[in-house]
């Protein structure tokens, strides 16, 4: 199992439409998320909201056999729920590019 964590900026004046998408992640549409977690092969997934003088961050930590391909399945799913998850939370919260190549991988500094 790998680990990956990352910070993705919250567009500003988006931080109260990410509440809710979260709100409705863990609520109505969990079962949705859970299945397509589960399918994209995400064992683990946390976040955190954090507040900087720069702006609001989403924090994220995930576990997987391959982080790297459940971030590309996500960004090309064609699943309901990947696609309103990228729609209104990567692209439209976070300002996030399907299209673009992948970030290089985060080098381990301390562990």
């Amino acid at each position: 199992m790998s680990h990956y964590a990352f910070m993705a900026p919250i567009k500003s004046g988006k931080a109260a439409a990410w509440k809710q998408y979260v709100q409705e992640m863990t609520t109505s549409r969990k079962d949705e998320m859970r299945a397509s977690r589960k399918k994209l092969g995400l064992e683990k997934e946390e976040v955190w909201l954090q507040h900087t003088p720069n702006g609001d961050f989403a924090v994220v930590y995930i576990e997987a056999k391959n982080p790297g391909e459940v971030m590309q399945k996500m960004m090309t799913s064609e699943d309901p729920f990947d696609r309103w998850f990228r729609e209104k939370v990567l692209i439209e919260v976070h300002g996030m590019d399907p299209s673009a190549p992948p970030p290089p991988p985060n080098e381990e500094i301390l562990h």
